[in-house]
């Protein structure tokens, strides 16, 4: 039986594609860097390939924030701009507003009085609480946890641990995550030692197990959609 729910916010609650699009658009413009969509598609991929290398423990928060665009203007060549400037206005510009998951309004409706809703992030804390702000869902969650306040990363054991110690009767067998990123959101569970359930609303086909097995409630999001998946 499932009492606790642990959500991601990133491509799980929240579109942080389009948000991240939008941010790093707005702040090249301002700092006379070409803002193409190549140079946009670009900076993207290396910021998923720089947070995945802090999910593994070989980068911490600090490095990842400054080194994707020092990777990128390196690339571009570009030389009079320092990298923490173009940080401090990409930070700034993706905490205004939101845009949401297709269904993850709906499914926070559902789930609400069904379930203790809580949230996990390895999120910027600055820019997470103005985005959770801006889209108005913090009041569905019984407590927000995000890394850079409680000091571990997802996928480690120790941010689960300092997450389970803060809720009252907390019980790992009635507990899942719902996440998009395997390499935080499921492998952190698996880690923690409770269910996982995968948002895989691009269908990317991966095989990744839990040896606790399927739980066929998984919330209920199947009910929503066929892109959740659950070990």
């Amino acid at each position: 039986m499932i009492k606790f729910v642990f959500l991601d916010i990133d491509d799980t609650l929240l579109d942080f594609g389009k948000a991240e699009a939008a941010a790093i658009k707005k702040t090249f413009e301002r700092i006379g860097i070409p803002s193409t969509e190549a140079v946009i598609k670009r900076y993207s991929e290396i910021n998923d390939s720089q947070w995945a290398l802090l999910e593994r423990g070989e980068l911490t928060r600090e490095q990842v924030l400054v080194r994707r665009f020092d990777i990128l203007f390196d690339e571009l060549g570009v030389r009079s701009v320092p990298s923490e400037m173009a940080q401090a206005s990409y930070e700034y510009l993706l905490g205004i507003g939101h845009y949401f998951v297709d269904g993850a309004q709906e499914l926070l409706e559902e789930l609400k009085d069904k379930y203790e809703l809580y949230i996990v992030s390895n999120g910027t804390a600055f820019v997470q609480d103005r985005r959770l702000k801006s889209s108005g869902i913090a009041p569905y969650f019984k407590d927000i946890f995000i890394s850079e306040r409680l000091g571990a990363d997802k996928p480690s054991k120790e941010f689960f641990d300092i997450v389970f110690s803060k809720i009252e009767g907390f019980n790992k067998s009635e507990a899942i995550i719902v996440g998009d990123r395997l390499g935080s959101d499921v492998l952190g569970g698996i880690n923690a030692g409770i269910k996982t359930c995968w948002f895989n609303p691009n269908k990317f086909h991966a095989f990744f197990f839990n040896e606790i097995g399927e739980d066929p409630n998984c919330v209920r999001a199947t009910a929503y959609s066929s892109n959740y998946h659950v070990w």
